[in-house]
């Protein structure tokens, strides 16, 4: 929280009233100065700054360091792009900075930020939605091509069967025959998400309600905490695919948990979003929050692939159906993940874009 400041006054006053973030350093790269735009982008007060070394407030982002050096040294501007900035109590945030060198009341560079989280979320939302829209063009020519010679398979085993006289020998088929009806009914999840969809109104939080019920039932010693705005209007869903996306999201949750452990299910109403460059005057917000230990580093930019798993056993399709559900909604989800705390966010328009 921001402190209120005088009336503009002094050196700086023209930098009070600029929306963006600005900070001034001295040839040190003590900081002088911040203006209103950048104490609400960090979320940190001048008063607790001014006077600190400029890597308090950004850290050691790489190249940045030396840049700033050389712009001290040669008066040369300098623009990065993509820095990654640690914040109070919150979440990291992706900024362009440029650092002009000045000479102004001890003052030497002055440092302007730009916040691109919003462009890069774009970015990567269409990146998802064309990286989900060829795996599943893939995955149902894919199923299709394996589900008739499975059939083949499974009656010839049946014949083979019936000819057999040795029960050791019918150990075999009943193998052949098991394993080519599991991987019927995983051809038969793979196609699920092409269903066509059955939209009606319905209000999220029955839903929410019905996922939270079968979680428990399926897991017991888990803890699950309810976050929910009660003043959200209904949706128009698909009911089934909603539960299903959102079960799935929430399963793998219990499942990275092993069962113990606490997962928050949140509801919040978003304003004036754009999902798949469409803009939507309101739109849910649903977020189901875990403090397991994270989504593995290797897998975490493939999460949503189908087939892949972050545990033995698991088929990794749950989470790509549930994209694939969210997708066939007009809505984008999206997933952070630190050891502690995974969030997965599901954002789905509520009334006709604007």
């Amino acid at each position: 929280m921001t402190h209120p400041h005088p009336p503009a006054s002094g050196p700086f006053a023209g930098l009070e009233l600029l929306s963006s973030a600005v900070v001034l350093v001295d040839e040190h790269l003590t900081i002088r100065y911040i203006n209103p735009g950048a104490e609400n982008l960090f979320a940190i007060s001048q008063r607790k700054l001014v006077g600190t070394q400029l890597s308090r407030l950004l850290g050691e982002p790489p190249g940045l360091g030396a840049a700033l050096e050389n712009a001290l040294r040669t008066n040369w501007s300098y623009t990065g792009q993509d820095l990654k900035i640690p914040r109070n109590n919150a979440e990291p945030i992706n900024l362009d900075c440029t650092v002009s060198p000045v000479e102004a009341n001890g003052v030497r560079l002055l440092l302007e930020f730009r916040p691109i989280d919003a462009q890069l979320r774009v970015a990567r939302e269409e990146q998802l939605l064309q990286q989900q829209q060829a795996n599943r063009e893939l995955i149902r020519n894919l199923a299709h091509e394996i589900k008739n010679p499975l059939g083949g398979i499974r009656g010839s085993a049946q014949l083979l069967e019936r000819e057999l006289a040795e029960p050791q020998l019918r150990e075999y088929t009943e193998v052949i025959i098991a394993e080519a009806d599991r991987l019927q009914d995983l051809m038969n999840r793979l196609l699920t998400s092409h269903s066509m969809m059955r939209p009606a109104q319905l209000n999220i939080h029955d839903v929410l309600e019905r996922v939270r019920r079968l979680i428990l039932a399926e897991f017991p010693d888990l803890v699950i905490r309810r976050d929910y705005d009660t003043s959200l209007p209904e949706l128009t869903a698909d009911r089934e695919q909603l539960i299903q996306a959102i079960l799935n999201i929430t399963r793998n949750a219990a499942q990275a948990l092993e069962g113990r452990g606490e997962i928050r299910l949140r509801t919040r109403v978003a304003r004036q979003v754009t999902l798949a460059k469409r803009r939507f005057k309101l739109a849910l917000e649903l977020q189901v929050i875990d403090n397991g230990p994270g989504i593995p580093e290797e897998i975490r930019d493939k999460i949503f692939y189908p087939l892949v798993s972050g545990r033995d056993g698991g088929s990794g399709l749950g989470l790509s159906l549930a994209q694939s559900f969210v997708e066939q909604h007009q809505g984008m989800i999206d997933v952070e993940s630190r050891p502690g705390r995974t969030c997965f966010m599901i954002l789905l328009p509520i009334t006709d874009r604007t």
